[in-house]
């Protein structure tokens, strides 16, 4: 299975299970009077579009190199990780305005069977953050990234819900409000996770030098190539889920430039075949001495 097919069957996991945790997060808060589980709701419910988006970008950046895409079609991914980073940011901004009036009026204490629906969604939820964070290093996705973030913040409101209703019912009259705030501070983690995934994909947009591990492997495999005497320049960028780089490879002087051309292939070949996540390679010949 390629990356970019098992990058989409787990945007798949993530939408089935975003759905299915939508609609109990959703009866669980109505029926056990808890608001801090509906943010939860809301926050899934959210979930399931973005990791549509996720889907409908990671199927358009597998599509091939054309005449108006040289370098392919991957930079759709950081432009889809921005999107769903708004999608974040909003409903945090809604369970915090939604947290603030909930807390301005009096309510029932949440009912205790939901801390039982509360302890599932916690642990599946970080199963959940696992599976699709160890799939998006294994394709160097992104927007999987970001989606498994989704997960993981998902997590962390549920956790936040968790505490916030038992200090309800540990205390009841005068705490009511505890899922209230609970969730208040759950849209706080979220806009700060919504920056953990904007950052990188920022970087990725602007081509930004953060591939100092690959350079240097990249710089090693070269010097296993016949008549390749030393690497000089070297530029990474990443597109999708591929390396794009522009090399400069010193041989000797003295060879014609035919020679200099089926290094240049024997390198670039090599590189590929060592390193599989690379994508365009440009090499640039340069003499020993001038």
């Amino acid at each position: 299975m390629s990356k970019e097919q098992s990058a989409i069957r787990t945007t798949y996991f993530s939408i089935l299970s975003n759905a299915g945790l939508a609609i109990i997060k959703g009866l669980a808060g109505f029926l056990g009077n808890s608001y801090a589980l509906i943010a939860d709701a809301i926050e899934s419910t959210t979930d399931v579009f973005s990791s549509i988006l996720v889907l409908l970008g990671l199927t358009y950046a597998k599509r091939p190199a054309d005449k108006n895409h040289p370098y392919g079609h991957g930079k759709i991914e950081p432009l889809i990780t921005f999107i769903v980073v708004a999608f974040l940011v909003t409903s945090a901004t809604v369970i915090a305005y939604e947290s603030i009036l909930h807390i301005q009026t009096p309510h029932k204490v949440p009912e205790p069977w939901t801390l039982l629906v509360l302890g599932g969604i916690i642990i599946w939820k970080e199963i959940s953050f696992q599976i699709v964070i160890k799939k998006s290093k294994e394709t160097n996705s992104s927007s999987l990234k970001a989606d498994a973030w989704h997960h993981r913040s998902d997590a962390i409101t549920s956790v936040m819900a968790f505490i916030g209703i038992s200090i309800a019912l540990i205390f009841k009259e005068g705490y009511e409000t505890a899922d209230d705030w609970a969730a208040l501070f759950a849209s706080v983690f979220i806009l700060y996770n919504s920056y953990l995934i904007f950052r990188p994909a920022l970087g990725e947009i602007m081509d930004e030098h953060v591939y100092d591990d690959l350079i240097e492997e990249i710089r090693e495999k070269s010097l296993e190539v016949e008549g390749v005497l030393g690497t000089e320049k070297c530029f990474v960028r990443k597109a999708g889920m591929r390396y794009h780089v522009d090399l400069h490879a010193i041989v000797d002087s003295n060879i014609t430039v035919k020679e200099g051309h089926e290094i240049a292939h024997k390198l670039k070949d090599y590189l590929r075949e060592k390193l599989p996540d690379l994508g365009h390679v440009l090499i640039h010949i340069e003499p020993n001495e001038y």
